[in-house]
């Protein structure tokens, strides 16, 4: 029985995918449902898919975006579609570690987690290259958060996180910038009290293709979740 989704959003990824595909294939023993989000039909990453799609042991579904162009909009578009008990969020690159993905399913699945999230600055996580300032600030971020708020991840910007599909549900979106809807949605799932917990991951940066993080336009987006969630949990501890 299937009760994972993966929503991998794409853009031009055609020398990545069937990478992609084998690395799911041989670290992560969970049954899936793999859906790619694209945002236009002449996507390289979308006839690389229907060749090799048969040759995996996984359905994969092809959707379109559902809000437009952008990293942003392919990852709620995803989460929206999703239908099995826990969606997992990865990029198309190869930079997340999948081999924890059977521990993260099982937090939730088992031990009723509503969030799990990756963490490359907790005990035993780790990060592999990528811009210096990015990763600078990722990580004050993340470790700096966690001790003002005692929010239960050491990582809290990372995408690499995997969600209980009816703790989605209850939770607005409202980011309008990038990747910081994974940022929104661990603080919003930590104010209203949703049992989260972290698991050491490692993140590799890309070898084919360019990223799409965008670190000066949307910073902004991620320091306003990063007050928010000080701002509530200081008020509640006055309470």
């Amino acid at each position: 029985m299937i009760n994972l989704n993966i929503v991998i959003p794409v853009y031009n990824e055609g020398r990545n995918i069937q990478k992609l595909f084998e690395e799911i294939r041989a670290k992560i023993n969970t049954p899936v449902e793999i859906i790619i989000m694209y945002d236009f039909e002449e996507d390289n990453t979308l006839p690389v898919i229907e060749a090799i799609k048969a040759d995996y042991p996984f359905s994969v579904r092809l959707e379109r975006n559902l809000y437009g162009r952008g990293a942003l909009n392919a990852i709620k578009s995803g989460m929206q579609l999703s239908t099995k008990e826990a969606v997992l969020v990865i990029m198309a690159d190869l930079s997340d570690s999948l081999e924890i993905v059977d521990t993260m399913y099982a937090k939730i699945a088992n031990e009723g987690y509503d969030l799990v999230c990756g963490s490359r600055y907790m005990k035993g996580g780790k990060q592999h290259g990528g811009p210096f300032l990015k990763g600078l600030f990722a990580r004050m971020a993340g470790v700096s958060l966690h001790w003002l708020t005692r929010i239960p991840t050491h990582d809290v910007s990372n995408s690499f996180k995997m969600y209980r599909k009816t703790m989605l549900d209850s939770i607005p979106v409202e980011s309008s910038g990038g990747f910081e809807i994974g940022m929104e949605i661990v603080v919003k799932a930590y104010t209203a009290g949703y049992k989260i917990t972290e698991i050491p991951s490692e993140w590799y940066d890309r070898t084919e293709g360019k990223s799409n993080f965008k670190l000066w336009a949307w910073l902004p987006h991620y320091l306003h979740w990063y007050w928010l969630c000080v701002k509530n949990t200081w008020f509640r501890k006055r309470k």
